[in-house]
């Protein structure tokens, strides 16, 4: 009898799943292109209100702030003492201690709570109305800028400039802010807290080879060139390390052989990887080394150039800090980030010896942010991620803990959701705000030791909501190796029709410094993905093994493989996954679009899986990394090894290599003066793809960036265009033009 019953529930349950037929248009109308388009930023601005709360601390605990609702702005007045919130009168004159410019007075103020940047970095102060961007002193009196390769500075009051340094020449300047990629006029330096000194380097670029690019135009095309040293290149940009005397215009030497222009907080350099003592007399620097797996912290002498080594870490794959370095000079104590113990944590070294004094932060999950570092009373105040029990492992929660062990760690936010708070100077207080991708923004004040006083604002989304927003579905699958939960979100179309089955859209990065996902905070549009999904699909994004967020070994999980393991295993299974969970997903109609490093892992998956991949739009990808500026490569696949037999370790992970293999339908797209990540690395894909005899599409936008900048719609409605008429086998409404018609 029971065998009876289970053959009936499998007949009864084969039977449903086949009565859901393929979602199959035959075609999309522009009436469809542009509801879709009502899920796009331009439409759906203006239509949330408050959910935000920038404190501006007053000397009591007390704190004002603007409010923003439907019927427009208010000044709102918090006493934590008395649990009181106040809307002030138009004058202040019911709110005490509250300048009466405050209702016309910029958003904001002191007190977020965020990491103060170090001040006088380079490019801060604007430009004014003339000339370079300022690097302002700390005192605000002078700006620093670059001119023909050296420093000057410029006196805010009279307007009179005067030159720091003489010596600089082409491609070995002062402050200069043009390696690689990165490519501006601003100065990259820092000023010591007296304003009497800048720290910065003399970048040798010299004989770094040059890139060279054209634009599009009537007539001769104009030439840029600029140094982009490459992978496995035998000169690449060197840091001078120097102090310069802003008085007396002296420059003091570092006595330190020349440094790798690399950073401990991405592939850049980092005035963030300076620290000057307040009285200017000693700074504190790290260096890293070419490969990224080794950095040493040392201390040099403002006044002579000579440098000690405090500590070195070394690491087996790449080193790198997601809170950067704290110096306390009173103490000399150094407060550093590392990985060792496979989450990223805080710990306390001897400044003088290097030698580690203790442990700081514990628990299971990386601090993400040092909040504040409070030396006189030995306290700090951190963010994590995956610290509370239960949640998404993404969710960035504060904690509390004291230097020396005796005050234990705090949780303060315990709430389910995305953190960021706000610290009231006494440290008394807290304004917590929390959020997921699908729920609005929460925002609380809570005590010292995270207990809530008050409520204080929740986001309005009554107008977003009817406007026909379609929330974001939070999901979790299993990676590839059936065990490791990944976590991401899907969008579905707003009439979804759970009887029919819907191809489904991979919008992947696959990291190695950013996964597919970007914030989990709540977000009314997270690019066109929901814009997308009206049109049919089931959209998706997963952050796979290879992102950071989470533990060391998930971060490194594919280095040193960055074409055979970057995410596509792990996208696959989960997206088989994500087909068991939700019948409605068509699995045998699979696509993926990316742009950038998602530019390259679409084309490796349509290459390495070409069954199972439909289609594929793959934009602006850095498809072979010998292609792409040496600091990413070196950081994330190694150092380039060349092999007897003329290959080298970056072969089997270049796209061209695979090229042979593309069974489905392909786009590729590029800007031409694409000054990130060159054209030529698509253009090398094109080259094999031809040589294999395979058809393909392209899209090579005149005189565009990394980004498209005017083009931006039109590559977005091509995208809609490709997968409507490949994956969902409609056709599409004919040169549909977004941002034509007007927005409810």
């Amino acid at each position: 009898m029971r065998s009876r019953l289970l053959l009936v529930a499998l007949a009864v349950s084969t039977t449903a799943a086949s009565a859901q037929q393929p979602y199959r248009p035959t075609t999309v109308s522009a009436d469809e292109y542009a509801r879709a388009e009502r899920h796009l930023q331009p439409a759906l601005a203006n239509t949330t209100f408050g959910g935000a709360v920038q404190p501006n601390w007053l000397a009591d605990d007390r704190f004002w702030y603007r409010n923003t609702t439907a019927a427009g702005a208010e000044i709102v007045l918090i006493d934590p003492a008395a649990k009181t919130r106040t809307v002030c009168a138009a004058q202040m004159t019911n709110c005490p201690g509250v300048p009466a410019n405050a209702a016309s007075a910029p958003p904001g103020g002191g007190g977020r709570g965020g990491p103060p940047g170090p001040p006088g970095a380079g490019g801060r102060g604007g430009r004014g109305n003339a000339g370079p961007p300022l690097a302002m002193s700390p005192d605000g009196k002078l700006g620093a800028f670059i001119r023909d390769w050296n420093l000057w500075v410029r006196d805010v009051a009279t307007g009179q400039e005067r030159q720091l340094t003489r010596d600089g020449a082409k491609y070995f300047g002062y402050a200069t802010d043009n390696a690689g990629w990165t490519r501006s006029d601003r100065a990259i330096l820092l000023w010591s807290p007296d304003s009497r000194k800048i720290a910065t380097q003399q970048q040798d670029e010299r004989n770094v080879r040059e890139w060279h690019m054209t634009n599009v135009r009537v007539g001769q095309p104009d030439l840029q060139s600029w140094p982009y040293p490459l992978p496995g290149d035998s000169v690449v940009a060197m840091l001078h390390h120097v102090i310069i005397e802003v008085e007396s215009g002296r420059t003091v030497r570092l006595k330190l052989a020349p440094q790798y222009h690399r950073a401990t907080l991405g592939d850049d350099i980092s005035m963030n990887d300076y620290k000057w003592k307040p009285d200017g007399t000693q700074l504190a620097l790290a260096s890293t080394s070419r490969d990224h797996k080794v950095t040493i912290l040392r201390v040099a002498n403002a006044l002579t150039g000579d440098v000690r080594d405090v500590m070195t870490e070394t690491v087996a794959t790449h080193f790198e800090s997601r809170t950067g370095w704290n110096v306390l000079w009173d103490t000399n104590e150094l407060l550093w980030y590392s990985q060792k113990d496979d989450w990223g944590q805080l710990y306390l070294h001897d400044l003088g010896t290097g030698a580690l004094k203790r442990k700081v932060t514990t628990g299971d999950g990386p601090v993400t942010q040092i909040v504040r570092l409070d030396e006189k009373n030995r306290m700090l105040w951190y963010m994590a991620n995956g610290r509370e029990a239960g949640q998404d492992p993404y969710f960035a929660h504060a904690y509390r803990v004291g230097l020396d062990g005796r005050a234990p760690q705090v949780s303060l936010t315990p709430a389910d959701g995305m953190h960021t708070i706000a610290l009231a100077p006494s440290g008394k207080y807290l304004v917590d705000t929390y959020s997921k991708p699908d729920v609005p923004p929460v925002v609380e004040l809570r005590d010292a030791d995270g207990k809530l006083v008050m409520p204080l604002e929740r986001m309005d989304i009554a107008r977003l909501v009817a406007q026909g927003w379609q929330k974001p579905i939070p999901i979790k699958v299993k990676a590839d190796d059936g065990k490791t939960d990944l976590y991401g979100v899907m969008h579905i179309p707003s009439n979804l029709d759970r009887n029919k089955k819907y191809p489904i859209i991979n919008q992947a990065y696959p990291g190695p410094q950013s996964g597919s996902v970007g914030s989990r905070a709540f977000s009314a549009v997270r690019g066109d993905r929901q814009a997308l999904a009206e049109l049919g699909f089931v959209v998706v994004s997963i952050d796979g093994r290879g992102t950071p967020g989470r533990s060391k070994s998930f971060h490194d999980f594919y280095y040193g493989r960055m074409g055979r393991d970057n995410t596509i295993p792990d996208q696959v299974a989960g997206m088989k996954d994500l087909a068991r969970q939700y019948t409605y997903i068509d699995i045998d109609r699979a696509a993926m679009w990316g742009h950038s490093g998602g530019g390259f892992i679409t084309a490796d998956a349509m290459f390495r899986y070409p069954d199972f991949f439909k289609v594929g739009i793959s934009e602006s990808g850095n498809h072979d990394q010998r292609l792409y500026e040496d600091d990413w490569g070196e950081r994330y696949q190694g150092l380039l090894v060349r092999n007897p037999d003329g290959t080298d370790n970056y072969d089997i992970e270049a796209n061209q290599t695979l090229a042979k293999n593309l069974k489905g339908k392909l786009l590729l797209a590029h800007g031409t003066l694409d000054t990130n990540v060159p054209p030529e690395n698509t253009m090398i894909v094109v080259d094999a793809l031809i040589k294999a005899n395979k058809s393909f599409d392209l899209l090579m936008i005149p005189n565009a960036g990394h980004g498209y900048g005017a083009a931006s719609n039109y590559m977005m409605r091509r995208r809609w265009d490709y997968f409507v008429q490949h994956l969902l086998g409609a056709e599409p409404p004919k040169d549909y033009e977004i941002g034509r018609r007007p927005t409810p």
